[in-house]
């Protein structure tokens, strides 16, 4: 009795908008994968053009909304002991993109899972930010709804880690007020667009600034934020009265309302919310 062909999925990196950053393994592999699943057709078709590859085989639709129904397809081809190619539009899959569920079932089924590397807008818009690169944290994108985007960046308010993101263009604006408001106007941050493109920018200021400057907008391309950790002087601290009634009075200031904002600082800091109302009413100026 012999065993089952084994496959092998390539989880392949992409470039994030030059084509001269694909490497000889990708283009090998992208000619002669049994099956190549990439997030978004049209691109595939023009990286190919672009490294002159000419694909005889099959090409698989897979991106967000059909992984799922499409993965049987994937096993198949691995179930015969050939090749899977999975790509995304850009940089590494599995990284905010199409590539995890891929790997676990193939995992699951006994195949080999391996990676081409490739680039990265995480690894990459780190390395230009000009900010700490040795301890990093990497949280996708942020939470469309600013309630919850809010809250999401008061967990982090404290992270003594450089920080990474993902963002819309038409978020951007929205996005960096919040951060300003949650991790102060004063941090060190860095907005990275079109990395690797004709019109890459890379801007490097603070959160504040940088937030006044999308507000003037608009912003288009591709956009990675990278902000710096809290200071290890301020991390863990700001937990005394005077540094939760400031929290709060930041927050509103960007027009969060004050329960809100309350609650924010509460969970961020680990304090109850009774005591940052009282540090908010104590900081109050006595009236005349």
């Amino acid at each position: 009795m012999t065993d089952a062909p084994r496959g092998t999925l390539v989880l392949a990196g992409t470039p994030l908008g030059n084509p001269g950053d694909a490497s000889p393994r990708l283009a090998a592999l992208l000619a002669t994968a049994d099956l190549v699943a990439a997030e978004d057709t049209r691109r595939l078709r023009r990286l190919l053009a672009d490294l002159a590859i000419t694909r005889a085989g099959p090409v698989l639709a897979f991106f967000e909304d059909v992984e799922r129904e499409r993965l049987p397809r994937l096993l198949e081809v691995l179930a015969t002991g050939g090749t899977v190619a999975l790509v995304t539009d850009a940089g590494m899959p599995s990284v905010s993109d199409p590539g995890y569920r891929a790997a676990r079932a193939a995992l699951d089924a006994g195949h080999h899972v391996t990676a081409l590397p490739g680039p990265s807008a995480v690894t990459t818009a780190l390395a230009v930010s000009g900010l700490p690169c040795d301890r990093f944290c990497f949280e996708g994108f942020l939470p469309r709804r600013p309630a919850e985007r809010r809250a999401r960046l008061a967990e982090l308010a404290d992270e003594p880690r450089t920080l990474v993101w993902f963002e819309a263009p038409h978020r951007l604006a929205a996005s960096l007020a919040d951060l300003a408001a949650t991790l102060g106007g004063e941090r060190p941050a860095a907005v990275c667009r079109e990395l690797s493109k004709t019109y890459e920018e890379v801007r490097r200021d603070t959160l504040g600034a940088l937030a006044t400057w999308a507000a003037a907008g608009p912003v288009r391309g591709e956009i990675t934020i990278v902000a710096a950790g809290a200071p290890p002087a301020e991390a863990g601290t700001g937990t005394d009265a005077a540094g939760l009634a400031a929290r709060v009075a930041g927050l509103e200031a960007q027009g969060v309302p004050r329960k809100e904002a309350i609650a924010l600082v509460a969970a961020a800091t680990g304090t109850r919310k009774r005591a940052v109302f009282d540090a908010v009413v104590a900081a109050k100026p006595p009236s005349a």
